[in-house]
């Protein structure tokens, strides 16, 4: 610790409130803006109102949405308070009309609303970091900075429960109360976000006015390993519950791998938060990538529910604790300005994404060598993880002191 480092002090009620107003927008952004989607698709399904193909598009699109708001938030560096209750307004606005649509006769309309919500999904995952991670160590209590992000597993775990409960009845109501939901959480935290927020410190450049600041040897495999999270984890995290679907009919029964994943990502980000923060982030990363791996893994040998139950524990169990560690890396990696390596990291993150769906909707119904389109997109997840696991766990550590 330098002179010019306040030091930590003990948190107090404030400081919790800032965390759980990052907490709630999270689990608005990620458990509605983009995820809500998953547990909703085998309703749709069950409904009629919906295809697989389109479904696929639909899921490329969001996550195209969210690529696309994690590079303009840039926009908000400087304020990114505005830029977080301009997503959750976002979210607000593009959930509920999607209980009107029939996917059928309004696939297009479907996927702009999709691209919207992954749109504020992106945009309020980096302005919600920054804003709260900002405040916390402006307070002195940046250690609490790591919970925030349990909203995301919460938020997924929320609507994986809302589905689940009220899966008897039509997809389209459903939709319409996850509106409701994320207009009543955007509306506590437009009440009790202060009015005015420190920007992030000196990191306030985009990383398009940076370019060459931070040498691509220093950066690749870290780039390159955070875009093998998101292709590894968002198969399971797109089509678990539709796979689930194809063993028992009874949403009472399949639609439990969704909660199941959400709750074991709460759970395992505060294990993290309160008992790992000492570990070096490369090596906590390379665990949850094994942890994963082993998720993707275990659709290959058997869909039984036993096993897609487990696959959901362990990729939902350790996605985002890839994602705290990885972006906690990137920070160390370049310290005096990670915008431009996060933002690097997040599009590859966010590519990895895209191209999970499209591979499956491309393969469609095709079957090589005895498997379908999501079998060999898990294979080829568990291979990138194991991949990225093991450079993770020998790879050099360096870094960019300016």
């Amino acid at each position: 610790m330098t002179p010019s480092t306040p030091a930590p002090r003990k948190p107090d009620a404030s400081d919790w409130t800032i965390v759980a107003m990052g907490c709630i927008a999270l689990a608005i952004a990620m458990g509605i803006g983009r995820f809500a989607f998953t547990p909703m698709f085998p309703l749709m399904l069950r409904d009629g109102t919906l295809d697989s193909a389109t479904g696929a598009e639909w899921a490329a699109a969001n996550y195209l949405g969210a690529l696309c708001g994690a590079i303009g938030a840039s926009f908000f560096a400087r304020q990114p308070r505005r830029g977080l209750l301009i997503a959750l307004a976002g979210v607000c606005l593009a959930t509920p009309p999607v209980a009107w649509l029939d996917g059928g006769s309004n696939p297009l309309v479907g996927a702009l609303l999709r691209y919207a919500a992954g749109v504020a999904s992106g945009l309020a995952i980096v302005t919600t970091s920054g804003w709260c991670l900002a405040e916390l160590a402006r307070r002195q209590v940046a250690a609490l900075g790591a919970w925030i992000y349990t909203g995301v597993g919460l938020g997924v775990a929320g609507t994986g429960l809302l589905t689940w409960f009220g899966g008897g009845q039509s997809a389209a109501l459903i939709w319409f109360e996850l509106g409701l939901l994320a207009a009543a959480g955007s509306l506590y935290v437009w009440l009790r976000l202060p009015r005015s927020a420190p920007a992030a410190a000196a990191d306030t450049r985009s990383a398009a006015s940076i370019p060459a600041s931070i040498p691509i040897r220093v950066t690749l495999m870290p780039v390159l390993c955070y875009g093998a999270t998101g292709f590894g984890y968002i198969v399971p995290a797109t089509f678990l519950p539709a796979m689930a679907r194809e063993q028992v009919s009874d949403p009472l029964v399949f639609g439990l791998t969704w909660p199941i994943f959400g709750l074991a990502a709460a759970v395992s980000v505060g294990i993290a938060a309160r008992w790992c923060a000492r570990w070096p982030r490369r090596r906590l990363w390379a665990l949850a990538h094994c942890a994963m791996a082993l998720g993707t893994l275990l659709p290959l040998a058997s869909h039984a529910l036993w096993s897609l139950a487990l696959s959901a524990l362990f990729v939902g169990g350790t996605f985002m604790v890839a994602t705290m560690a990885s972006l906690q890396l990137g920070r160390e990696l370049a310290p005096a300005f990670p915008t431009a390596l996060l933002s690097r990291m997040t599009m590859a993150f966010a590519t990895g994404q895209i191209i999970g769906p499209i591979f499956v909707r491309t393969l469609g119904d095709l079957r090589w060598a005895g498997w379908d389109a999501i079998t060999w997109a898990n294979a080829i997840a568990t291979l990138l993880l194991l991949g990225s696991a093991f450079w993770l766990w020998h790879g050099k550590q360096g870094g960019i002191a300016r």
